[in-house]
């Protein structure tokens, strides 16, 4: 894996009010928005905001109670093959895979793991996102 942390997700319960507040009340420009996740540009990062139970689906959890803190982190990767390389990585060296790799309706491939301590990390190849 690369140092490199791409996107910080926030599961988020009311788009709107978070919406407002990241770009009207903190000045954050918004550089998209799609459905039920926004997408912020930091210097070197993204910022997303995405509805949480949505998120917890998506990283392999039934419900927000199971144990899903509400954030993920996100890595992504220059092809699609690194994503199922690096969750095995991630395995070997003692994660839990939560949503195994696959193919998105947007036109990605992600998967999900959590550490040793349950942070919930996102592994993504996204057709749309380059990466330097």
């Amino acid at each position: 894996m690369e140092p490199r942390i791409t996107l910080l997700t926030l599961g988020i319960d009311d788009l709107e009010r978070s919406l407002v507040f990241y770009r009207d009340g903190l000045g954050l420009p918004t550089e998209g928005i799609t459905g039920d996740v926004v997408f912020f540009k930091l210097q070197g990062a993204w910022l997303c905001l995405y509805a949480n139970a949505s998120l917890a689906r998506d990283a392999g959890f039934e419900s927000i109670a199971e144990g899903f803190a509400g954030f993920s982190i996100a890595h992504n990767v220059r092809t699609r093959d690194e994503v199922d390389i690096l969750l095995d990585q991630a395995q070997q060296a003692g994660a839990t895979i939560t949503s195994p790799a696959k193919e998105l309706h947007w036109g990605g491939y992600v998967g999900y793991f959590t550490d040793p301590d349950g942070h919930v990390w996102e592994i993504a190849w996204n057709p749309q996102f380059w990466i330097e």
